[in-house]
């Protein structure tokens, strides 16, 4: 995964003071290093300014961002966190169209796919995302986020400026955005975390792109747009067509997520999911002549706080491929240390679905991205559930959210 961050003012010239808001968007890509730092980068000009903090999966060497391309006359600039799986079904009619791509980045596919069929263009996306379009020719900043919010993007308006990032903190190093608890948002977290009303945060006036939208934000104000919904309707296939429908469907979804420019691993816990999305895997790469590196992790006294419920009757035994044991305490307290997995992430701050992680052995970097099913308000890693008896528990969130304050 990657940061973004970046502001937007159609009152304010950012070029008259180039050093000082250099530094403002330095210091919002700084609090989101975390979440890649193999490049970093700036784009500043009269009313925007973007910053990018990159984990570099495809295209290492010419995919860093943000990413500019020029189109009769104007220039188009993307700051883009996620990743694409069908970038191979829409080369072609932009390469029809002329437009070339210079790299093997999925960003500039996208940046082009929006030059070329314009803001809703995001309908033809396959893939997981969050990103922001800055539009010279029409002057607007267009934020983006997939279909299921795999990928986070906090937005908050302070008079006539529009203030985004990947993470709340990102939008805390603006000068004009200051964190203020919300009381739904707390109740929420404390009650029903990690569930919360779609599109709010903890934070007072401090928002999220919603699922399945794009945001405009120009001249005339801000503008939200719904490009996909979840809708219900019957179910007409036979037994034997949903079966194989559904084969088809997840065979899918994993087959495009092993496209990558650095090695691919999965969490594997032994439930059923991370099974599945392992067993798919490494057939996959066993027909390209490769081996599938797995994970697992277990915490220490998991058998004394451990309980059995209906979603995990039972505990995952992971297999001995990584001898490290995780102290729960030492474990919160990393966590806490790489600021990537704080307060918000009970508010989807960070994905829960498919992270990119660097795991070192002894000798060698093995994988870059993890590959892996999970989620519940347990804390949680690669199927593994620990349950805190409910006292310690929260009184390890009011210490986290005391700390995060």
């Amino acid at each position: 995964m990657c940061g973004i961050a970046g502001f937007c003012n159609f009152k304010e010239d950012f070029e008259e003071n180039t050093d000082y808001w250099n530094f403002r968007l330095e210091k919002m890509r700084a609090v989101l290093a975390h979440r890649g730092n193999d490049a970093r980068g700036r784009f500043l000009k009269k009313h925007i300014g973007l910053s990018h903090s990159r984990l570099a999966i495809r295209d290492i060497l010419c995919g860093d961002q943000p990413m500019t391309r020029t189109h009769n006359g104007y220039d188009y600039t993307i700051c883009y966190n996620g990743e694409i799986y069908n970038t191979d079904e829409l080369i072609p009619e932009l390469s029809e169209n002329g437009f070339v791509c210079s790299t093997t980045s999925d960003t500039e596919v996208i940046l082009y796919a929006y030059i070329h069929w314009g803001a809703d263009f995001v309908n033809r996306l396959n893939g997981i995302f969050a990103f922001a379009i800055w539009d010279s020719a029409k002057s607007r900043l267009l934020l983006y986020r997939d279909r299921v919010g795999v990928k986070p993007l906090f937005y908050a308006i302070r008079g006539d400026s529009l203030v985004f990032g990947s993470e709340p903190k990102a939008c805390f190093a603006h000068p004009a955005v200051k964190p203020e608890l919300d009381k739904q948002g707390l109740q929420e977290l404390l009650a029903i975390g990690p569930a919360h009303t779609s599109g709010l945060s903890l934070f007072k006036d401090l928002f999220e792109v919603l699922p399945g939208h794009f945001m405009i934000y120009s001249q005339n104000g801000l503008h939200d747009e719904t490009y996909w919904e979840l809708t219900s309707r019957e179910h007409t296939e036979s037994y034997r067509d949903t079966v194989a429908h559904t084969r088809f469907l997840v065979e899918d979804a994993i087959k495009r997520q092993m496209v990558s420019d650095v090695p691919v691993c999965t969490f594997l816990s032994g439930g059923i999911d991370s099974s599945i999305v392992t067993a798919i895997a490494a057939n996959y790469m066993n027909t390209r002549g490769k081996t599938l590196n797995t994970f697992s992790f277990d915490f220490k006294d998991n058998d004394r706080y451990f309980k059995a419920n209906a979603f995990q009757p039972e505990r995952d035994l992971p297999y001995d491929l990584y001898d490290k044991e995780v102290n729960t305490d030492n474990f919160i307290s990393f966590a806490r240390y790489i600021e990537g997995v704080d307060v918000a992430v009970l508010f989807k701050a960070v994905e829960p679905s498919v992270t990119r992680v660097s795991m070192r052995s002894q000798k060698t970097d093995v994988a870059e991205i993890a590959l892996s099913f999970g989620g519940g308000g347990h804390i949680r890693a690669a199927g593994c559930t620990v349950e805190l008896p409910l006292a310690e528990a929260r009184q390890k969130v009011l210490e986290a959210i005391g700390k995060a304050l």
